[in-house]
């Protein structure tokens, strides 16, 4: 069988490789586990944060998220409004943005488990569901 970039590097053994994919799972989520979490629960066990500026989540953003710009994310504010323990899952614009994962590393520095929803607005859109529009604009 002639090597190519896929082949070139062996596959990992299947139980490192199941250490790594449920490692995965412990620090992000999908979109399509998070609408299924929002729309089917009262209480879905999680906090979701949309991290973009507030002109980016008024136009359009994730139902049932709050607007929290990382730079928001302080200790005061967050000790204030949340126990420990409050699980958060952040979002941004999409997998090209960082801002999720920006917002994750600084709620886990203050103590908080959190997820990043892979994909962000983008991913959700990608998958069908409709997004939120401040009904001002």
């Amino acid at each position: 069988m002639p090597a190519n970039a896929v082949t070139q590097i062996p596959a990992a053994p299947a139980d490192e490789a199941v250490r790594h994919f449920e490692a995965e799972l412990r620090f992000e989520t999908d979109c399509w586990d998070t609408h299924e979490a929002l729309s089917q629960q009262a209480d879905p066990g999680f906090v979701l944060l949309d991290v973009r500026s507030a002109e980016l989540y008024a136009q359009g953003h994730v139902p049932g998220a709050l607007n929290l710009p990382r730079r928001k994310i302080i200790a005061s504010r967050m000790r204030q409004q949340y126990p420990a323990g409050t699980l958060f899952v952040t979002y941004c614009a999409g997998p090209h943005c960082n801002g999720a994962a920006r917002a994750a590393a600084a709620l886990a520095r203050l103590g908080y488990p959190v997820k990043l929803m892979a994909g962000g607005i983008t991913g959700w859109l990608d998958e069908g569901f409709p997004l939120e529009r401040d009904a001002a604009l």
